[in-house]
């Protein structure tokens, strides 16, 4: 079978790069010939999350218990996915390339002594198992071939669109108490404080993003961009530069260490297109890159590219989609 792991948010709900991963594994079982799929979850399981897993597909949802699951430890929770495979036979592991899941996976394949690919995006054959993983914050593409099992890896941000199974599981809860060595619960979370309001879902929902980098020039510099996201339904996206100069919150942020976005269409604007943003912005089915750059990495990346000062761009954009509307 497959196995992944599942992560919740503050709703006790599966998150949504978890949700991507099982729609991954579903794609996974299918060219296999229809494996089973089964979830690990640490922690409580409500009756609403066993419902979203089964709508999913999931056949077996195992919960991971007792007082060395009360924080985070990821050789803790390793030790509890050992739990799991010893009493199944599974082909492959899975959970989101998030820093849990990768963390926990790196433990699972070094106690297994078989090697792990992390933030993966599609998969080849199965004879060999050849699958392609971002490298360098997502600047390059590379293909590892998995030859042990179980076969573990970690699937990156928005590599699939999350979708419920057309035949939804069971997600029969099967309860598990392991034993977990002292070793394990060395590095663990001792204390945790609430975080800020996350306000980013609508970023990283939007089908059109519009986004903003240096070129803005200031923070009164986002009227033309407001009202080019506005015209188009999109929400606003900016660089790192842009929330360290403070002109915009930082929840507005795409990158490595902001949000990771996948919209129909992604319009940077005054943005070069350094690593750290493509790494957030990398997913995006096109791309219409604005900047004075002609050879910025943004702009040669880009699906389409206006070569230009974005303070001229934009509001030009602006009065040909209100003159198209006869406003």
């Amino acid at each position: 079978m497959i196995v992944v792991l599942v992560e919740k948010g503050p709703d006790g709900l599966a998150v949504e790069v978890s949700r991507e991963t099982i729609t991954f594994a579903r794609s996974l079982s299918e060219a296999g010939g229809g494996v089973a799929i089964d979830a690990v979850v640490v922690g409580e399981v409500s009756e609403s999350l066993r419902e979203q897993l089964a709508a999913y597909g999931v056949r077996d949802l195992h919960r991971l218990g007792g007082e060395a699951y009360d924080s985070y430890a990821g050789a803790a929770w390793a030790a509890g996915i050992e739990t799991v495979l010893a009493a199944t036979t599974t082909v492959v592991v899975m959970a989101a390339g998030t820093p849990r899941g990768n963390e926990v996976l790196a433990h699972v394949a070094a106690r297994r002594g078989v090697e792990m690919a992390a933030n993966v995006l599609t998969f080849g054959g199965l004879s060999p198992f050849v699958v392609t993983r971002q490298v360098v914050g997502g600047q390059a593409l590379e293909e590892m071939q998995l030859a042990n099992r179980p076969a573990i890896f970690t699937v990156a941000g928005h590599a699939v669109e999350a979708a419920p199974a057309a035949a939804p599981g069971a997600a029969t809860v099967v309860e598990h108490t392991p034993e977990v060595a002292a070793a394990d619960l060395v590095a663990r979370v001792v204390s945790s404080e609430e975080p800020e309001p996350d306000l980013s879902g609508n970023l990283k929902s939007a089908k059109v993003v519009v986004g903003a980098g240096r070129g803005a020039g200031s923070a009164e510099g986002f009227s033309e961009l407001l009202e080019l996201a506005e015209l188009t339904g999109a929400s606003l996206g900016v660089s790192r530069v842009v929330t360290s100069l403070g002109w915009r919150p930082h929840h507005e942020q795409v990158g490595q260490t902001g949000s990771r976005i996948s919209p129909d269409l992604y319009i940077p604007c005054g943005i070069s297109g350094a690593i750290q943003h493509w790494a957030g912005c990398s997913s995006a089915k096109a791309i219409l890159a604005i900047n004075t750059d002609a050879d910025a990495p943004m702009v040669t990346k880009a699906t389409y590219a206006v070569i230009g000062d974005l303070h001229e761009v934009v509001p030009a954009i602006n009065a040909e989609i209100r003159r198209r509307r006869g406003e």
